[in-house]
């Protein structure tokens, strides 16, 4: 299956901002906010409400899988739900292509969510008195579409993924994976630009889990879907994002992509939450390279052409393997035939322990 090239620098989903407050006195509380700049305590103490998101800001680009991590009581599943306004946010802005979701009616939020927002819950919510075949088509079958256009829409969308052979079969017949792929199938029959998938693999057992984070990914790269992933595990995140935001208390405390979070965490929490991450696949020969001049002047007969050459993108378990062969103690990092800087071994520890190069 060819990939689909996207202009990933298009922003699709694009928030400003945003706060949900839950509670009684919401406006009252969302008014303190905006002229005290109260905290998510202090929200709680005077007003007696809940801050479940506080002041998100984050952006969503074409063709790239968003991941959105935390804790459980973080915000992560309540931010979600105010992407496509399945809840109203208290404050702040969200656009969908361009369009403050705010300001849609009834009838055009209803088409936005038909037609450019599928959604993937942990609990796949599958019809029990429905085929496999009926209950991929329902999204379609919503929106007025004659029953065998959405068939036959149905029938490609569980043929990618994988279950073209059961589409006669209810769900009590399926397994739990089985079951996901078939959320999914339904939420890609309506064709979407991004996908919300809110803990779907969750209640797996691992080895199908891992199975379908493999299979979501390039099936979702492969299609040129854009799409927000929320979980509450970390290695599921770096195994799937592109770029990864991590949340704590309603706040999103730091975006980035896994090697930005692993090697340069934001604050305390972040450090304590990377702590047993691998370091092996996530950091780059670009991370911990060092420049050419400062190598040559601390090994004046030391020739970089003669190294063995690799590329920015070599993740740390390639290097080392490149070292171990190699009668030298450094790696060449070449980009468009020039070298553009050195990984010695002393690069390849602190990359190993998650450091930039100093």
């Amino acid at each position: 299956m060819n990939t689909v090239v996207n202009d990933s620098s298009e922003v699709l989903v694009d928030c400003q901002s945003v706060w949900k407050i839950f509670g009684g006195r919401a406006p009252a509380a969302v008014k303190a906010i905006t002229e005290r700049g109260l905290s998510k305590t202090q929200v709680l103490q005077d007003f007696d409400c809940v801050v479940g998101v506080s002041d998100a800001s984050l952006q969503v680009r074409r063709g790239e899988i968003f991941c959105i991590m935390g804790l459980s009581g973080s915000g992560k599943s309540t931010l979600i739900r105010l992407l496509n306004r399945l809840i109203e946010p208290s404050l702040g802005k969200i656009t969908v292509k361009g369009k403050n979701i705010a300001k849609l009616n009834a009838s055009e939020l209803r088409d936005m969510r038909a037609r450019n927002i599928g959604m993937v819950f942990q609990s796949v919510a599958l019809l029990p008195h429905r085929t496999v075949l009926e209950n991929a088509a329902f999204g379609l079958e919503a929106q007025g579409v004659a029953k065998e256009q959405r068939n036959r829409t149905a029938r490609a969308a569980l043929e990618k993924v994988g279950l073209s052979d059961w589409t006669a079969r209810y769900p009590d017949e399926l397994s739990g994976g089985m079951q996901q792929r078939v959320g999914l199938a339904r939420a890609l029959a309506a064709d979407p630009e991004i996908i919300l998938m809110d803990e779907p693999f969750s209640a797996l057992d691992p080895l199908i889990r891992r199975q379908l984070q493999d299979e979501f990914r390039q099936l979702t790269k492969s299609l040129g879907k854009s799409a927000v992933f929320i979980t509450h595990d970390l290695e599921e995140a770096i195994r799937l994002g592109d770029r990864i935001a991590i949340m704590k208390d309603g706040v999103v405390v730091q975006v980035g992509t896994a090697e930005e979070i692993v090697t340069k965490p934001a604050d305390d929490y972040v450090s304590a939450f990377v702590a047993g991450i691998s370091r092996i696949h996530l950091v780059k020969a670009h991370t911990v390279m060092r420049p050419v001049a400062e190598f040559t002047n601390a090994q004046p007969h030391g020739d970089v052409n003669t190294l063995l050459r690799t590329s920015p993108e070599a993740d740390i378990g390639e290097l080392i393997e490149l070292t171990m062969k190699s009668d030298r103690d450094a790696v060449a990092v070449v980009e468009n035939g020039t070298v553009v800087g050195v990984v010695t071994i002393r690069g390849l520890l602190r990359g190993v322990a998650g450091m930039p190069a100093a």
